[in-house]
């Protein structure tokens, strides 16, 4: 399996918030979001393929450079040089840019959540299972959405972004049975259901095309609690001063 952090976006928010250095090198409760986004994965450091898609050389040393502090053992690094369209548009040219084969199974995470002691579930492992979508139950409207097939709660019948469609809130871990499928989606996008999807490429809509194709698309409930979300400065706030967070950081 390879894991996928898409990391080309321009950190706007921060920027204007006045913070100087990219997100990803921001410390929190004595490590960088960096390190505790990829933390979350280290009990695959050993046997997985980890793949860092960044746009500038300088973000390409560091995180090469960390990769090998950190210990993982397959990590290579992608250079756009360039901005994207949208995550998942990142993640399409790091995939091509790294020769990703076709048939090899996939999971993108984002360079400022955390999860912390993640483990694969285990319908990974199921050749019926096209993918599957981390989500939690929450409020408000800035998250991608997935609404489950009446009846199964752990099967996604729509995911939309920025629009509400259900309480189940995606984390932002995306899993697919094979980046061959993730290209197919990608390239045979569904109609834009929501305006946030008429201005950027996101990950999670792209199921929606698996979906239609008749592939089954699973859902993985997890508590609140269980993910760290820095992806704004209002988070990242919050973050710095939560005890809690800093005890399950530091475990």
């Amino acid at each position: 399996m390879i894991f996928v952090f898409p990391m080309a976006g321009d950190s706007r928010r921060f920027s204007e918030a006045g913070f100087a250095p990219p997100k990803f090198l921001l410390a929190a409760h004595g490590a960088s979001l960096f390190d505790h986004a990829v933390g979350s994965f280290e009990s695959y450091f050993g046997q997985d393929h980890f793949l860092f898609i960044v746009r500038d050389r300088s973000a390409s040393a560091y995180v090469a450079g960390r990769c090998s502090g950190l210990g993982i053992v397959r990590a290579e690094v992608v250079d756009l040089g360039e901005p994207t369209l949208g995550q998942a548009d990142t993640v399409r040219r790091g995939i091509e840019a790294a020769a990703v084969p076709d048939q090899e199974p996939m999971i993108v995470f984002n360079i400022d959540t955390f999860r912390p002691g993640y483990r694969k579930p285990n319908f990974v492992d199921d050749p019926d299972c096209a993918g599957y979508v981390e989500v939690f139950r929450g409020s408000g409207e800035g998250w991608s959405f997935a609404a489950p097939i009446e009846g199964r709660p752990d099967r996604a019948a729509c995911l939309v972004e920025k629009r509400r469609i259900s309480s189940l809130c995606c984390t932002g871990l995306y899993y697919f049975r094979s980046a061959g499928e993730f290209r197919w989606a990608y390239a045979n996008p569904p109609e834009p259901a929501s305006a946030a999807e008429q201005r950027e490429r996101y990950v999670a809509p792209l199921y929606n095309a698996l979906i239609a194709a008749g592939h089954r698309i699973n859902l993985a409930e997890i508590a609140r609690g269980d993910v760290i979300f820095c992806g704004t400065p209002s988070e990242y706030a919050e973050t710095l001063v939560s005890e809690e967070i800093g005890r399950r950081l530091r475990q």
